[in-house]
């Protein structure tokens, strides 16, 4: 997988894209460093690679089951130490999910999706992030 990062301007926007999707995604830094607010954050990214994947994977375990999922939201927060380098050491993964479900196997597709089938996950937690994470049903 290879992926390009196009400067867009004399500060710290740049367009990213990969091999793999047409899709152009905006990159921006914080004010401090130039930025100026033209696309996400490189930890924000983090979040969403986190998230997405975890949800990729639920939403097919979910499936398998022959469960009635109408809807799924995610939302992902992390905590960053103060020092330089400022890496997360704690994300929690919120999942809500509406629609005929049953929970038991919802709790079970949730824990083999953000444990055992997201790279994310065993990317970041092979880094000593702790990743938690919780259901919520509608």
């Amino acid at each position: 997988m290879k992926i390009h990062l196009e400067r867009k301007n004399k500060a710290v926007h740049f367009e990213g894209s990969s091999e793999l999707s047409p899709i152009k995604v905006q990159i921006d830094g914080s004010d401090a460093i130039g930025g100026e607010g033209k696309g996400v954050r490189p930890m924000e990214l983090v979040l969403m690679a986190l998230g997405s994947c975890s949800v990729f994977d639920l939403s097919t375990i979910l499936k398998k089951q022959r469960q009635d999922v109408q809807d799924i939201q995610v939302e992902v927060a992390g905590e960053r130490r103060d020092e330089v380098p400022n890496i997360f050491t704690k994300i929690h993964i919120s999942f809500t999910l509406k629609g005929d479900i049953d929970i038991e196997k919802a709790q079970k597709a949730a824990e083999l999706a953000v444990k055992k089938y997201c790279s994310v996950h065993d990317m970041l937690a092979a880094g000593g992030v702790d990743i938690t994470y919780s259901l919520k049903f509608n």
